[in-house]
């Protein structure tokens, strides 16, 4: 079975917005896993224009599934994950400034780097996943960084979802066969949604996990979060 992970980064964006706290970061991760969430995917920026480093901290005590900690991997970043000791750390190339990750890692230009932060985060019992793009030598290259897991970046899938999905899906089908020939887990995320989840699961049926926040904290909206996750999970069961 595939699990969701649920990136609440919008919910604390929505916080942020007019300070206080509603709503209630702790509360909404709660209630996902309340609602079947299978994890809780957050990833703090040094702005922290939505998670909070404390936030973090706050979420490591009452969140019962896999927490995930995803993000650039700088000094306090890095600080802050051996700290909170999550299931998870995924290691994401997007630099201070960027509104969104938009590439995986060039594992092979920075092979050395991955390797030296996988060693540290497995040393603290912490599964490494590393982002990358749908590119088998990428995804062999985060084997030799000594990854657990890769996360495939889906946004080229969910662009090109509409005009020919087989297209869209087919360099991702070959990246996931090389994390399943080479011994990685395989996750995916970005822009993934109701609409196109289903079908890049059918393509590829042994996805560990994926993560996935803005659509569907945007269909949250109309659907309701409880509704909202059995949708998304319903996605994700076999033969679906």
């Amino acid at each position: 079975m595939t699990k969701l992970s649920v990136n609440i980064n919008k919910i604390a964006t929505l916080r942020n917005a007019r300070g206080g706290n509603m709503p209630d970061v702790l509360q909404v991760a709660m209630d996902c896993e309340r609602f079947g969430a299978d994890g809780i995917t957050v990833h703090p920026r040094p702005d922290e224009r939505h998670i909070r480093y404390k936030d973090v901290y706050d979420l490591k005590q009452v969140v019962t599934t896999e927490f995930n900690i995803e993000g650039y991997p700088c000094e306090k970043f890095i600080s802050l994950v051996k700290a909170v000791k999550p299931a998870q750390v995924t290691l994401v190339p997007d630099a201070p400034g960027d509104l969104t990750s938009h590439e995986g890692w060039d594992t092979v230009t920075h092979l050395d780097f991955l390797a030296d932060l996988a060693a540290a985060f497995k040393e603290e019992g912490i599964r490494v996943s590393i982002f990358v793009n749908p590119d088998p030598r990428m995804v062999a290259y985060a084997k030799r960084a000594g990854a657990d897991r890769v996360e495939l970046y889906t946004e080229p899938y969910a662009s090109m979802y509409h005009t020919d999905r087989t297209k869209a899906v087919a360099p991702f089908v070959a990246a996931a066969q090389k994390a399943r020939e080479v011994g990685l887990g395989l996750n995916a995320g970005h822009d993934l949604n109701l609409d196109n989840l289903a079908f890049l699961k059918e393509n590829i049926p042994f996805l560990d996990e994926v993560s996935i926040g803005h659509a569907l904290i945007c269909d949250a909206l109309y659907l309701g979060l409880e509704k909202t996750i059995r949708s998304y999970k319903e996605c994700l069961l076999p033969g679906k």
